[in-house]
């Protein structure tokens, strides 16, 4: 099964046969191939069908030997893989040979050759990238649902309608980047729409959301999850596409003081100089106040975050199990997720996320009439109250829903009067407000449990003017003068 190669020629005899290799044109003096006449062909037999018969292959034209020869040098290539003795193992190799070379496509490597053997697939067989990514997912275990969630919108948005159609083999870069100037043309066109002064343009893009950067980073990384899966699991692939496509830096918004330049320049326009927004710590004393005055029920819920940068699932989590008011820590353990508006009790994404938070005298205090107040709350409902061993808890002890949280959130910043917020943005308050009393990094990046002090120096460092202000001072501290520079001259 060597192979070999030679030259045909479209030359015909008097009758109007084909000369074909017979041609005398063909050969030289001497019996060496002629260099102007002919093209060139390969023929080999390969293993023989299921039925027993011979396949013999021949094809043609090749515009040199060079290019005949490097198609039988991947035909042996692929003939030396399956095991000779192997008579199941050899005829599905002749198959798969002979499928390409009468369709067309490429002969197929040796890598896809032992894949298909181990699987017992042809190429023709392979998922395409919708069947494949379906089943992916409803394949995946142990991870958490927000996760299956997130995977699931990436798919159906994204995935699918860009690359559902190519068959997973025939995935390239240049598919996803075609998926990622789509994706950029869409947000160009929203923004354009947005924008215009014609209200009718306006409402053909109304409640749809542009792809910012941190988004496409993620659908890139639900891909790349895919296919690695396909490589390491399935071995369906043997390079992953995805991590050979580069996007542009995603870039988190970095915290914004509301100063009272920003908060007159948002009354007189509506817009916020960044999504993340930071109360100065008198605007925060006056929404804890307000709420307190009110008699506010969710007081001590409000309370807490503020003073220890909960998450709004972990506070709504919050089991009393969880803390040790004796000995002022608070144990993050559970947290409240949101799946659609359905929710449930589920153990933090991350271990970083889990740990101990040491609390203050005053939120001890808070928490004690909290759980006074939910003492009598219990009593007024009798036996229609539920016991969910939750700190937070509607009148009647069941679960607060995270999303009437916020909108409760909003609704007592704005009876304050204060600029807007987001209810998360209550966390990097306090980060920032631990860094303006002068409390370290380290300590900062543990009490917020982030996985790097490295992290939280990033994101806040730079954040309260404050802080900015007492590091220019102690630099021009350390250089001496003679004279005051102040003095007119």
């Amino acid at each position: 099964m060597k192979g070999t190669t030679f030259k045909r020629c479209g030359c015909r005899d008097t009758t109007g046969r084909r000369l074909g290799q017979s041609c005398p044109q063909l050969r030289r003096a001497g019996g060496a191939w002629s260099r102007n006449h002919g093209n060139w062909h390969w023929q080999i037999e390969i293993p023989a069908r299921a039925d027993g018969t011979r396949r013999p292959l021949r094809q043609g034209p090749h515009q040199s030997q060079a290019d005949a020869e490097a198609v039988l040098d991947r035909i042996r290539a692929a003939l030396t893989v399956p095991d000779p003795t192997d008579t199941h193992a050899t005829t599905k190799t002749g198959d798969l040979i002979e499928t390409a070379v009468k369709t067309g496509a490429p002969i197929p490597t040796p890598d896809q050759i032992r894949r298909a053997l181990h699987l017992d697939i042809t190429p023709t067989e392979l998922p395409t990238m919708e069947t494949y990514l379906h089943s992916w997912l409803a394949g995946r275990k142990g991870i958490k649902q927000g996760t299956v969630r997130t995977y699931e919108a990436h798919i159906r948005l994204y995935l699918i309608p860009y690359l559902g159609h190519l068959r997973i083999d025939r995935l390239r870069p240049g598919h996803i980047d075609a998926m990622y100037d789509a994706i950029d043309e869409r947000n160009t066109t929203i923004d354009t729409l947005r924008a215009s002064p014609d209200p009718a343009k306006r409402d053909k893009v109304k409640g749809q959301r542009t792809v910012v950067p941190a988004t496409m980073h993620r659908i890139r990384a639900t891909l790349r999850k895919a296919l690695n899966d396909a490589i390491r699991r399935h071995r369906l692939i043997d390079i992953n596409p995805a991590t050979m496509i580069e996007l542009p830096r995603a870039r988190a918004p970095k915290p914004t003081i509301w100063t009272d330049q920003r908060i007159k320049t948002w009354r007189d326009t509506g817009k916020t100089p960044s999504r993340v927004m930071i109360w100065t710590p008198e605007h925060t004393g006056r929404f804890l106040d307000h709420t307190h005055d009110a008699g506010d029920r969710l007081y001590a819920l409000y309370h807490l975050v503020t003073f220890t940068g909960l998450r709004r699932g972990e506070a709504c989590g919050l089991h009393w199990d969880d803390l040790d008011l004796d000995n002022r820590t608070l144990t993050v353990r559970w947290q409240l997720v949101q799946h659609g508006w359905a929710t449930a009790i589920d153990t933090p994404k991350t271990a970083d996320s889990e740990g101990a938070v040491a609390l203050d005298v005053e939120t001890i205090a808070v928490l004690r009439a909290h759980r006074t107040r939910q003492h009598r709350e219990r009593l007024a409902a009798g036996e229609t109250w539920t016991k969910s061993g939750l700190v937070f808890t509607t009148p009647t002890g069941n679960p607060l829903h995270p999303a009437d949280i916020t909108d409760h959130f909003h609704h007592l910043a704005a009876q304050a009067g204060l600029p807007p917020i987001r209810l998360h943005d209550l966390r990097h308050g306090a980060a920032t407000m631990g860094l303006a009393a002068g409390v370290q990094m380290k300590v900062i990046s543990n009490r917020l449990r982030h996985s790097s002090p490295h992290f939280t120096a990033k994101y806040y460092g730079d954040v309260l003017p404050e802080l900015s202000h007492a590091a220019a001072e102690a630099t021009a501290a350390v250089v001496p003068r003679q004279r005051n520079t102040t003095r007119p001259a």
